[in-house]
């Protein structure tokens, strides 16, 4: 479906309404770091990202993509792009706006999330980014994609805090400071209804898991 020029131009406004950069969850108890959530604006601002200690991106969006590649030695392949190691830890999970994803892509999501938390680098200098810092999880607006992501992740590593994914998206939609008047689209219906297959997926993964641990 193309989008309006009304419709894009809402978009614009809608993103300069946010913060470039939103403490959505502060020293998480199973990881002990800050996550984040921004749109595009934030994403692209290493001087900003340095600045608060976030050395790992997460990138929700499928339509949006950032060249992290900073060094001056960069190569460039038969095809004219370039890559090497980037400026920061950067994973891309690359979920639609709305229909069109699978169902498995959110619970995918969530594993890529916790991945990037728990991933552990081989010592190489191939692996030159090792440092374990804070976690801003981003998509095109910072307000839909990336919310119910980080609401996902919240609801299925703290529980006890948050009982439902509702509450947690309640709590992440105030964090991002997102006007009332927008929740029926921030998240997506589509997309918080795949988070609470996804969450049953996580619970049935987890639980067996524990159960097999425990015998």
């Amino acid at each position: 479906m193309i989008s309006t020029a009304k419709e894009i131009a809402t978009e614009r406004d809608d993103s300069q309404q946010l913060e470039k950069l939103s403490l959505i969850y502060e020293k998480h108890p199973a990881y002990g770091v800050n996550l984040y959530i921004s749109g595009k604006e934030g994403a692209s601002d290493l001087p900003m990202l340095r600045e608060h200690g976030i050395t790992t991106v997460v990138n929700c969006a499928v339509n949006l993509d950032f060249n992290y590649v900073q060094q001056a030695t960069l190569v460039a392949d038969h095809e004219g792009s370039v890559y090497g190691p980037g400026e920061i830890r950067y994973y891309k999970i690359g979920l639609i706006d709305g229909s069109g994803n699978p169902h498995t892509q959110m619970l995918a999501a969530y594993y890529i999330l916790k991945a990037a938390l728990e991933q552990v680098l081989p010592e190489k200098p191939s692996y030159p980014r090792r440092e374990h810092g804070s976690v801003l999880i981003n998509c095109r607006g910072g307000r839909s994609r990336s919310v119910v992501v980080v609401s996902l992740f919240l609801h299925s590593t703290l529980p006890q805090e948050f009982p439902t994914l509702e509450s947690a998206i309640a709590f992440v939609r105030t964090q991002r400071s997102l006007p009332e008047n927008e929740w029926y689209k921030a998240p997506k219906p589509v997309l918080i209804e795949a988070a609470r297959q996804a969450a049953e997926w996580i619970r049935d993964i987890e639980g067996n898991s524990r159960s097999a641990r425990s015998k």
